[in-house]
């Protein structure tokens, strides 16, 4: 077991991309600061980290520098990168970055989160890159985090990181935070079933995963418990070595930078530049990186719908286009943009006039001032993607609106609408609809304008970037003190260098051993969970020495634990307690009891059975067994729980005891249990060394029923009365095998 580091924490951020471009010249080297989403939004949260009411107080980056530098000039660039601008770099060669940026992020990744299904690429080559580059950054991420510090992953580029980085440095706080959509579970099952398992765990690798909206968060919860079949409770996912933690986290801006702009002198020169070429008309604002998400031609076309439908507007009103380039070498983006830029021609060719173009259409990057006096001039941003994480346009031209007027129309597919209800919300596909919005928009009254847009104006100004950044650190902090909790009782190497001395000591030992999820896996049905030859030969070894008592303490029937069993000299505890067999003896019934109710209670199973698909029935001698480990994870949850309000009602009044475990329900006997079954070897004092072992509810029974000495191991993690926990049966069994010393 680890302890983690109580020291103030350093916060390592981790991204495709360094907030730093280096070019290098032969000998000339130079940087320049990128911008973007992430890293403004992030820069200014990091500018008064050291001042920030939370940990961390100090910060590294870590990602590609955004080129390709020569061997010789990499420990100078690392260097620098340190010393100036609080970076590390991950060195990547163009041809790798294209088979893994280009390739598998961009023609698999973005188009599936997307819903952009028909351009995705299965291509095995890309994947293996996109693998290759995961365990690089791993490499690197590792080589420069120490014991408490909190790192946090950014997006889709590096969604097998959280994974990579929990072997390499466990003692890390460990966030994950997707800026893309999640797709629902019937599109991100579309990928090649290694694939789709792969990055699920790899994002479960973190503490904390994050979203923008709750609907990407109850996405990827949908796709872990179909996929991997982990369930959830209210977000909290427990795994076999920790906890992972989903949440909501809406990115916000720095609303402070776009609320002051209006004052600045360089977006005041800018407005006024602008406004000469545009006085007197209504100005409607597109500004999109270009992208088949974004809905660029349909916001084209609906614009063209208004000018058909209201030639009122014809020489009143102007679109203000601005495409950002973006990634040229996706065929879809160039074709794009010749789609885009055929649009604007056409619009342009149909209504312009002397002295007025219907399109002002700009390929470009726009940089902060001219960017902020863009929205200061516009009476209408028009922010409609067919599919958007967040969308951080919207909420610029929000928090620009230094006068409360303005119309944002947004799509109702954006991360962003979510927290901007007041807006005029649009369906991006349907193109009459996004019309009706701008007419919507150039006639609503300005004490309407500035009634919602003070509405968001506030809700944005509550929750911008810093809040969203500090509400996730802090959610990591508190999950890490979690996880420490979590992991208190995994069985740490003095406790077992203690028990080892006191099995090699003592001189009459009692091994208490539950077999199902604790010497082996659970498997779909019952006869596959058969022992191997390891089990079979570890079984015997602890029955060869003459100074043990081996137990073996299940809820199996009894014909099958003397079929696998019966050769070796160890006590049998059948149906949890119901049947007892001695070493070389033969079998008892602890309890005698009527099993009548067993001709009632079938009926009721089998109605569940014949309901769930995957889901069968075990019948032993006192007991009834309802398994649904191969249904539908789903369906299962709402089967299951009519099953257990029916049975436990029907039941109320039978001496029966219903147990939900591990994938099943048993009806059973009342009255006899594990804990009861163990008194034959436990109400006297003649063993100085007691183990028990064992994983679900009924194994509770028999860690309560123990004397205080006794060595005490729940299989799995979770609460439990055992004095130490392990992860899976593989660790129990190597336990096992110490105590004994077995290689």
């Amino acid at each position: 077991m680890f302890t983690r580091t109580r020291r103030t924490p350093r916060l390592v951020i981790v991204s495709n991309r360094l907030p730093v471009n280096v070019r290098t010249d032969g000998t000339d080297i130079t940087f320049e600061e990128t911008t973007g989403g992430l890293v403004t939004g992030l820069r200014s949260y990091l500018k008064d980290l050291p001042v920030a009411a939370i940990e961390p107080s100090s910060y590294l980056w870590v990602g590609w520098p955004g080129s390709t530098v020569p061997a010789a000039a990499q420990d100078a660039v690392t260097a620098r990168l340190r010393k100036s601008f609080n970076a590390a770099p991950v060195f990547l060669t163009d041809r790798e970055m294209e088979d893994f940026y280009l390739g598998f992020c961009n023609k698999t990744l973005w188009p599936l989160f997307h819903y952009f299904t028909s351009y995705v690429a299965y291509l095995p080559e890309t994947w293996e890159q996109y693998r290759l580059i995961n365990e690089r950054f791993a490499d690197a991420v590792a080589s420069v985090v120490t014991g408490g510090d909190c790192v946090w992953v950014h997006d889709y580029h590096l969604i097998l990181l959280p994974a990579l980085l929990r072997r390499r440095v466990p003692e890390a706080a460990i966030g994950f935070f997707l800026h893309i959509p999640f797709p629902s579970f019937e599109v991100f099952r579309l990928l090649p079933r290694a694939w789709r398992r792969e990055l699920l765990e790899g994002m479960l690798g973190a503490d904390l995963v994050g979203f923008h909206t709750y609907e990407y968060s109850q996405h990827f919860l949908q796709s872990v418990l179909r996929i991997l079949e982990y369930d959830h409770n209210l977000g909290l996912i427990t795994h076999p070595t920790h906890m992972t933690r989903v949440g909501t986290f809406p990115m916000g801006i720095d609303y402070h930078a776009f609320r002051n702009s209006a004052r600045d002198p360089a977006v005041v020169k800018e407005r006024e530049e602008f406004g000469k070429s545009l006085e007197g008309l209504r100005v409607i604002l597109s500004v999109d990186r270009l992208d088949y998400s974004k809905g660029i031609l349909n916001r084209l076309q609906a614009y063209e719908i208004l000018l058909e439908r209201y030639p009122q507007y014809l020489g009143t009103v102007v679109l203000l286009i601005v495409v950002v380039p973006s990634r040229v070498a996706v065929d879809q983006y160039e074709q794009m943009k010749k789609q885009i830029e055929e649009a604007v021609g056409k619009i342009n060719g149909r209504f312009g006039r002397i002295g007025w173009v219907p399109v002002v259409y700009q390929y470009r990057y726009i940089p902060f001032h001219p960017l902020a006096a863009m929205y200061g001039l516009s009476d209408i941003a028009m922010v409609t993607p067919l599919r958007d994480g967040m969308n951080l346009v919207a909420k610029e031209y929000v928090a620009t609106r230094a006068d409360r007027t303005g119309v944002l129309i947004i799509s109702e597919m954006a991360g962003s609408a979510k927290e901007l209800g007041e807006a005029l919300m649009i369906n991006p596909y349907y193109r009459e609809e996004i019309a009706e919005a701008l007419r919507e928009s150039l006639e609503m009254p300005p004490e309407e304008q500035r009634r919602r847009m003070s509405i968001m104006q506030g809700r944005i100004k509550r929750y911008d970037v810093r809040r969203w950044a500090d509400d996730f650190i802090a959610q990591l902090a508190l999950m890490q003190r979690e996880q420490e909790k979590y992991l208190a009782k995994l069985l740490p190497a003095d406790a077992r260098k203690n028990a080892r001395k006191e099995y090699r000591k003592s001189r009459s030992r009692l091994l208490l051993l539950d077999y199902d999820g604790t010497l082996v896996p659970f498997a779909l049905r019952p006869h596959l969970a058969r022992p191997g030859d390891a089990v079979l030969g570890l079984l015997a070894a602890l029955c060869a020495d003459s100074l043990n008592t081996t137990v073996l303490v299940s809820g199996r029937d009894r014909e099958s634990l003397e079929h696998w069993f019966g050769t070796l000299p160890l006590a049998l505890v059948a149906e949890h307690g119901t049947w007892l067999k001695e070493a070389n003896r033969p079998w008892e019934e602890l309890r005698k009891a009527a099993t009548d109710w067993r001709e009632r209670v079938l009926p009721i199973l089998q109605l569940y059975s014949d309901r769930l698909p995957g889901s069968f029935i075990e019948e032993k001698e006192h007991a009834l067994v309802w398994h649904f480990r191969a249904a539908d994870p789903e369906q299962r949850q709402i089967v299951v729980g009519e099953l257990m309000d029916h049975i436990t009602a029907f039941t109320a009044n039978v001496d029966v005891h219903v147990l939900l475990g591990n994938r099943v329900v048993e009806v059973r006997t009342a009255g006899t249990s594990k804990g009861t079954a163990i008194r034959r070897w436990t109400s006297t004092d003649d063993h100085d060394f007691i183990l028990a072992m064992g994983d679900d509810r009924t194994d509770e029974d028999m860690f309560r029923a123990l004397p205080d000495r006794a060595v005490s191991v729940k299989v799995g993690m979770g609460r439990s009365f055992a004095r130490y926990n392990v992860r899976d049966p593989r660790e129990a069994v190597d336990f096992l095998k110490e105590l004994a010393g077995i290689r």
